[in-house]
């Protein structure tokens, strides 16, 4: 396997489900066999933008630590914010495809404790509370003690960061994935909820008497590693989604009977839609009036990352992609398989996946205002009544679209779908 790529335990249950016989719901024209088939197709082109993206986001990086300046760091905080836009998407397979959740937290991980990679401020820095990973400082130093045992961390290649993950039992021990390299690109946001994301300075990967905060060369060679990891996951992922071979997952997926294809599909975009982006990453965060729990803190990017979640859920059900080169990538759906039994419910469902994308859009539209841009972290500010609507009507909006999920699933002869919904009532 070309990455070190580890294992980490499930966080969620998959849900079983009972399956009814397909043959009573294949329409003349979509089979429910073409309709898994593109979904493959799908995830595939995905993760290969989602890869694509990271190579570039690797090569801004080179260049930043080749030739740090503003202009330098400026561009790779851009691509970085370019990748997240075809891997966000990508988190629709998550959820019913225990190949991609069981890899998903090494990309994705979050909230975390930045202190373990680097410098924090000691004064307004909040942490998990016993975590003894919290201020590590794995650039500061070439050797660590976390429960008791005392580890080298002298050369920082990407197996030892992978290895780092999740180190003393904690979740919030976070070395790699897109959230370190978005921490190592912005440093904290000390902004709280005010307008301002992070503000590491250029100069932090400068080399002599011009480095500021002290181990600029090990800060560099942990972003490089870091990122360097990154693409060998997702080339990885690729792979698994890849036509024509014969050991992957992609043909384990396609042997199973057409209906499993179909629960994985449901169950991933009901999931995606009800526990983890309405309830992880979007009540949770308003609820608690917690900067700690938005999603891409350090960069006030949040708005897109849920923006394009949703996204991902409703490529699933159209059939519909579009890629980074401009191309649309289409086919056999869920969308005209369900039209042929119920085209009321059909047009319900895609009529709500277009609700939730307008509801989502004004969020975004609202963070990127550039008169008066009002970000994520700015939203769940307590009192802010016009940021929590926004929030609120987002969330409305997919929970709404999971009940016809559910009821899709009925009709095609998925029953008992039981959606994540992540321990939240809605």
């Amino acid at each position: 396997m070309p990455t070190p790529f580890v294992l980490r335990p499930l966080r969620r249950a998959i849900a079983l489900t009972a399956l009814l016989p397909l043959s009573a719901f294949a329409s003349d024209d979509v089979t429910p066999e073409q309709v898994v088939t593109h979904y493959a197709d799908l995830a595939h082109a995905t993760f290969q933008d989602a890869l694509t993206a990271a190579r570039t986001l690797d090569a801004r990086i080179d260049d930043l630590l080749a030739a740090p300046g503003d202009e330098t760091l400026a561009a790779a905080r851009q691509a970085w914010i370019q990748a997240r836009v075809p891997y966000q998407q990508s988190e629709a397979f998550r959820f019913g495809n225990p190949v991609v959740d069981d890899w998903e937290g090494q990309l994705n991980a979050w909230p975390l404790d930045e202190g373990l990679i680097d410098y924090v401020a000691a004064d307004d820095y909040q942490h998990e509370l016993g975590n003894a990973g919290a201020t590590a400082n794995l650039v500061a130093n070439t050797s660590i003690q976390i429960g008791g045992e005392t580890l080298d961390v002298s050369e920082l290649t990407p197996e030892l960061l992978a290895d780092l993950n999740e180190i003393g039992g904690s979740e919030a021990n976070v070395a790699t994935g897109y959230h370190a390299i978005e921490f190592l690109l912005w440093g904290q946001d000390r902004h709280g909820f005010e307008a301002g994301n992070g503000e590491r300075p250029a100069s932090d990967y400068l080399s002599g008497d011009d480095c500021t905060h002290g181990h600029c060369d090990r800060r560099g060679a942990y972003l490089d590693a870091v990122s360097d990891l990154l693409v060998s996951d997702l080339e990885w992922m690729v792979a698994q989604w890849a036509p024509n071979e014969d050991d992957n997952y992609r043909q384990a997926l396609l042997a199973e009977p057409a209906s499993e294809g179909l629960r994985r599909m449901l169950f991933g975009m009901g999931s995606l839609s009800l526990g983890e982006l309405a309830g992880e990453r979007m009540k949770v965060a308003l609820a608690a009036n917690s900067v700690e729990d938005e999603h891409d803190c350090f960069s006030d990017n949040t708005h897109n990352s849920h923006y394009y979640d949703a996204q991902g859920v409703q490529n699933v059900y159209s059939g519909e992609y579009r890629r980074l080169d401009g191309s649309t990538l289409s086919g056999p759906s869920l969308s005209a398989l369900l039209a042929a039994e119920d085209p009321e419910l059909d047009a319900t469902l895609s009529s709500q996946l277009e609700a939730t994308m307008a509801e989502l859009g004004e969020l975004k539209r609202a963070a990127e205002d550039k008169a008066s841009p009002m970000t994520f972290d700015m939203m769940i500010a307590p009192g802010n009544e016009d940021g929590a609507a926004l929030i609120n009507d987002a969330i409305l909006a997919l929970v709404t679209q999971t009940g016809s999920i559910e009821k899709a699933a009925g009709t095609l002869g998925v029953t008992q779908l039981q959606p994540d919904d992540a321990g939240h009532d809605f």
